[in-house]
């Protein structure tokens, strides 16, 4: 396992998935997400410390603690994606690899959701696949912490 671990963040209301619009963000659980992440990354050799918040200033401080600590962070910001400069300013700071990820296609849903704050401080973006999304997100974490160590 790697020696500091990939930091998984997810904000406001994904506590309630399963039960919070199914027929956008499914029927897994925020524990089903959790699982996934723990199992795929063992497979990769990966740590995995997975959160959730609904406060963006926890959120805030979660990223800011992640500088020195993590490997790598992915960040599921939610609704704080749309909206808060202070998140993407969080992740702008930090010198690891950052992956956003979304479960549903955000570009297919209302106007207000089109626009990304993370992405602007994100390696890349992964949105619409549901919690494959993760699973995605930590292959695409493997392989850049992968091409660092070789560099």
């Amino acid at each position: 396992m790697a020696e500091r671990p990939v930091l998984i963040l997810n904000g406001p209301n994904l506590n309630m998935l399963g039960v919070r619009q199914p027929e956008i963000y499914g029927r897994e659980t925020l524990g089903d997400l959790e699982a996934l992440c723990r199992a795929h990354g063992a497979s990769l050799g990966l740590a995995i410390d997975f959160r959730q918040t609904n406060a963006e200033g926890e959120l805030i401080g979660w990223i800011q603690a992640a500088r020195g600590t993590a490997a790598a962070l992915i960040v599921n910001a939610a609704g704080l994606t749309h909206t808060s400069v202070a998140v993407m300013d969080a992740l702008l700071l930090l010198e690891v690899p950052v992956i956003e990820v979304h479960l549903s296609n955000i570009h297919r849903r209302e106007p207000f959701r089109h626009h990304s704050y993370v992405a602007s401080a994100a390696h890349g973006s992964i949105c619409g696949f549901g919690s494959h999304g993760y699973r995605l997100a930590l292959d695409a974490v493997n392989e850049l912490l992968a091409r660092r160590a070789t560099a």
